[in-house]
């Protein structure tokens, strides 16, 4: 096999398409604060209360990239952490979901947001239909309790061997989230659903800084974090995700975010080169897919299964597994083509073709040779694959 041209700047540009315009991270962050403002006004429901509310998901990851189709939602993940002393031997799940959902059905109202607030099983989801289509989901949640910490802190020494500060950190993170779906919903319960957005960042960030320590820098200014210089494991899952994107049409079948964010997270191991980090996460990924469940653990709730969906009916109809196996072999594939080859007319096929990118053409004439692949240069699938997977470009 030839070996690889690495074609420095080309990952770097086609990242600057991915990230989110300017306008819409401002906009983002004002609906956010606003929101937060809500909650802590003066004749809140919660006036009296310790509440928190914080982002999680991809925006707080730093891995946010822009949709496809400039038609499509946007979207922010929160949570409204409601900190009552006792809560559970006071209140059940429903009613902790009904406080939330009355104070956002005002603000709805006092803001003149005309779609209706949309309850969700574990969340409520607050539809903005202005300039930009947007839409926040808003997850109720209470702390963590003290006597429930130390459980799951032994569940996270024997599953993962954590080094004691992060797993401390991640401990004292953790939350109890609402979902209607449980038989204890609507009755006084210490057994709620444990989920950790705020953990799973805090070890997000322990992967990414190794050896990256100084490459990003987050603001503290807003609470949505702001990555003034992306980290190279923020900037390899942009690239994933947007290869996934434009591979699958259907979200349905598509492989989720956090599967891909955890596997690449897991497979980094320091590079600071990006061309280099990100073949070696896609030929490292594979190897942390379990082969019995759970196949991808949450790294902060190993009782957590991300892959659960895989073995479901609805799972094997879709072919989650098979879907997910394949796009990471087409990725490997394209990103090698994308990377070995020295002509311009093959770049910008599969830029176009494989990540719906088009890089304006003087870059493109500066970084490549004007002349065709070289023989061997440029690895292709198997002529006419099944769908969703297309050949080398």
């Amino acid at each position: 096999m030839p070996e690889t041209i690495y074609k420095k700047g080309v990952l770097e540009e086609m990242i600057d398409q991915l990230d989110l315009p300017e306008y819409v991270v401002e906009k983002t962050i004002q609906r956010y604060k606003s929101l937060g403002e809500w909650f802590n006004r003066e004749d809140s429901s919660f006036k009296d209360v310790d509440i928190n509310i914080f982002p999680q998901g991809s925006f707080a990851l730093g891995t946010t990239i822009k949709p496809i189709n400039e038609q499509e939602e946007y979207d922010l993940d929160m949570g409204c952490k409601i900190n009552i002393p006792n809560f559970k031997s006071l209140f059940t799940q429903e009613q902790l979901k009904e406080m939330v959902g009355n104070e956002l059905e005002s603000y709805r109202v006092a803001k003149g947001i005309k779609q209706e607030l949309e309850e969700k099983h574990r969340c409520w989801r607050l539809e903005y239909m202005d300039e930009i289509k947007f839409h926040l989901d808003i997850v109720p949640c209470i702390p963590l309790n003290i006597d429930k910490q130390s459980v799951y802190k032994k569940q996270l020494e024997d599953a993962f061997n954590y080094e004691e500060f992060l797993n401390k950190s991640v401990v004292d993170a953790a939350i109890n989230i609402t979902d209607d779906r449980l038989d204890n919903y609507s009755i006084i319960s210490q057994d709620w659903n444990i989920s950790n957005p705020e953990g799973y960042m805090k070890w997000f960030e322990s992967r990414m800084t190794i050896g990256d320590i100084g490459l990003y820098n987050r603001s503290s200014i807003t609470p949505v974090p702001i990555y003034s210089r992306k980290a190279i494991l923020q900037r390899c899952i942009q690239l994933l995700k947007r290869h996934r994107d434009n591979m699958f049409e259907e979200n349905d079948s598509k492989p989720i975010s956090i599967i891909i964010t955890t596997l690449a997270a897991r497979a980094y191991n320091g590079e600071l080169n990006l061309e280099e980090a990100l073949i070696n996460l896609l030929k490292n990924m594979p190897t942390y897919i379990n082969p019995s469940t759970p196949r991808v653990p949450n790294p902060v709730n190993p009782n957590e299964d991300f892959t659960d969906r895989w073995d479901t009916l609805e799972g094997k109809r879709l072919d989650l597994e098979g879907n997910f196996k394949n796009w990471l072999l087409q990725a490997k594939v394209d990103i090698n083509n994308l990377l070995k080859t020295e002509s311009y007319e093959t770049a910008s096929l599969i830029l176009n073709n494989k990540f719906s990118l088009k890089i304006n053409n003087s870059f493109l004439n500066k970084t490549y040779n004007l002349k065709s692949d070289k023989q061997g240069n440029v690895t292709s699938l198997p002529i006419n694959p099944p769908k969703p997977w297309g050949d080398a470009y």
